[in-house]
């Protein structure tokens, strides 16, 4: 039998990770939010100056929005992404309080096209699953190795997840950057990133 190549594996744990991510219901999947939204302004360190990068959850994604309305209401700046083309970094529009927001493709809304941009200083990060080396496993599309290869500094990574995502071992490319947190329902944990 041959030996499967590194997409091969990350393509059976997708669909793994979808499937764990599916079987969640609604009721549990308000309850993570509400809690992983605890556990971060509990023990994720930023400045009111730090440019935080959000996300507009779709399908079954754990909704970050309890998070972001936190930081909009205390005046932080964020941003959330849009995508711009299937080969192009995210384009990282700041949202500001009171701006309506657009459909901006996969089920997403996104400040106006008019909106100023901006570096993020922390990127929570939606993920399909992640392992205990902090490797975070995406849809495959490359849309945040791209940003992250983009931007002038490195930001803080974190995902953002249900517990029921972690993977036993998810296979890291060269081009995967390690996150640098997770969050999910039952805590927080930092990983040892390696610069």
């Amino acid at each position: 039998m041959a030996e499967q190549t590194v997409e091969e594996i990350k393509v059976a744990l997708r669909k793994e990770a979808h499937a764990l991510r599916a079987a969640l219901g609604q009721e549990a999947r308000e309850d993570a939010a509400k809690a992983a939204a605890d556990l971060f302004f509990d023990q994720v360190k930023f400045s009111g100056d730090d440019v935080i990068a959000g996300y507009w959850r779709i399908r079954d994604e754990l909704d970050c929005q309890p998070i972001l309305i936190r930081l909009m209401d205390s005046g932080q700046k964020v941003v959330l992404p849009v995508v711009d083309g299937p080969d192009l970094p995210l384009d990282l529009r700041v949202w500001e309080a009171d701006a309506p927001l657009y459909e901006a493709g996969f089920g997403t809304l996104a400040p106006s096209d008019l909106a100023p941009r901006a570096e993020p200083d922390i990127v929570l990060m939606p993920l399909l699953g992640f392992d205990s080396a902090g490797t975070r496993l995406g849809y495959g599309g490359g849309y945040y190795d791209r940003t992250l290869a983009s931007l002038s500094k490195k930001p803080l990574l974190i995902g953002l997840a249900f517990s029921a995502q972690e993977l036993a071992h998810i296979p890291r490319e060269d081009h995967d950057v390690p996150l640098d947190a997770v969050v999910t329902e039952l805590g927080v944990r930092f990983f040892e990133t390696a610069e």
